[in-house]
């Protein structure tokens, strides 16, 4: 039977009263109003608000943010993030919930997720991380700033490119500001701000991206365009620092470029090469793969266990990833590193006994998970920062006939609805 299409519709602008529910992925709240879905970020669940629609495309559902709150939830706190809130930066969407009320709304998202796209019937906790202070701020260890048409550093708005021009979000110690606002920037660029390891502060100005003819047009040509220009290449400028940022888990000690990967709170890289060494359970002599390896903290990890006479093999798509990576781990003889798409070399890797992998934002994916599940792995720890592609990826691990054997979840990014899943697979 088809469905009935619902009636163009634009509420665009529009102020409207409703009660939330449910958490949504992605940091609202679920409402309806007139047969329509909305949703509604800056709330929390049982909440009465009036809400300022700011998108609708017609159909279903359209978007709104809660301007005021008529009966606010026993959670509710003051905003910890000055810059944030109903048209304000896109970053700590969460901030006017108490650290609980956080970790249960991410939590419920988690488990709808499992159960919506990886048929997984699960609850979720969501974990801890430490290193952070306890109303959830001072966790991150570098942001990247936008530059805006008059060279003022900022954040930018929720969905848009225009830039709030007060760099005070709380995620990372102030000291990472001082001095950003009182010289010009280039307009366009990008400021990547770390403090790292020893708690020195880097500062590296990343050219703005080359804008072809193509990026200027509307719609979605111009929007794909946009989105490669920004994913190329880009001229670096060290401001701040020697240009390398010093990392430190378990003893071991990494040196890389500022600009490189790294976990942004200062507890999650020890948090999860934790979680990792206590599910994977190599055995001496085994063989291990370390997907979307970055530079090399979980090939730490599962060197230690495969031992001498076991291999390591990292992959990863980022030549100076794998460099930094290498020069880290010289010592460990059992570790190699392959550069390149993990498409493109899985197949030709050696036969694991276990698989770690670590993937963007957008997940494994169909084709690496096949690939993984037909390596015949007896165990698979796989680390998902988006609820969402994390539970699509649960769902492709059942189809090849492996199990979500465990799952922890961490409060990773603490005052925001982002996310860490771990997940351990069986067969």
């Amino acid at each position: 039977m088809n469905r009935q299409a619902h009636p163009r519709t634009d509420w665009s602008g529009r102020r409207i009263e409703v009660t939330l529910g449910n958490p949504a992925h992605g940091g609202a709240c679920v409402a309806r109003f007139e047969g329509r879905v909305v949703f509604v970020r800056h709330g929390l669940p049982g909440e009465r608000v009036f809400a300022h629609v700011t998108e609708d495309r017609g159909g279903s559902y359209c978007f709104a943010d809660a301007v005021d709150v008529l009966e606010a939830s026993e959670d509710r706190v003051e905003p910890v993030c000055p810059i944030s809130g109903p048209g304000g930066a896109g970053c700590c969407d969460l901030s006017h919930a108490s650290v609980p009320a956080q970790h249960r709304f991410t939590a419920a998202v988690v488990t709808e997720q499992l159960r919506r796209l990886g048929g997984v019937d699960r609850e979720v906790v969501v974990e801890e991380v430490p290193g952070g202070a306890p109303d959830g701020t001072l966790w991150r260890t570098r942001v990247r700033l936008a530059v805006d048409v008059a060279g003022n550093p900022g954040y930018r708005r929720y969905r848009s490119n225009e830039v709030v021009t007060d760099p005070a979000c709380p995620q990372i110690d102030a000291r990472a500001y001082l001095g950003l606002a009182d010289r010009v920037w280039q307009p366009g660029a990008e400021l990547q701000v770390v403090l790292d390891g020893d708690g020195r502060r880097h500062i590296v100005e990343i050219a703005p991206p080359p804008v072809a003819s193509a990026a200027r047009r509307p719609g979605r040509r111009g929007a794909a365009s946009r989105r490669a220009a920004a994913s190329a290449p880009r001229a670096e400028k060290v401001i701040e620092g020697p240009g390398r940022v010093l990392e430190r888990v378990g003893g071991r000690e990494w040196t890389l470029s500022p600009t490189g990967f790294w976990q942004a709170h200062r507890g999650a890289p020890a948090t999860y090469s934790a979680v990792v060494s206590e599910w994977a359970q190599a055995s001496p002599g085994a063989t291990a793969w370390d997907l979307y390896g970055g530079v090399g903290v979980f090939a730490a990890a599962l060197a230690g266990q495969v031992g001498p006479a076991g291999q390591v093999v990292s992959v990863e798509a980022s030549k100076r990833a794998v460099e930094d990576g290498a020069d880290a781990l010289a010592d460990l003889g059992q570790v190699s590193f392959r550069q390149g798409r993990v498409e493109r070399i899985v197949a030709d890797l050696p036969a694991p006994e276990v698989v770690v992998l670590d993937p963007p934002r957008a997940g494994a994916g169909r084709e690496v998970v096949s690939a993984v599940a037909e390596a015949g792995p007896r165990r698979i720890v796989h680390i998902g920062c988006d609820p969402a592609s994390f539970g699509r990826d649960v769902g492709l691990y059942r189809e090849h006939g492996f199990e979500l054997a465990d799952v922890r979840a961490f409060a990773a990014f603490p005052s925001t609805h982002h996310v860490e899943c771990i997940g351990l697979f069986t067969r």
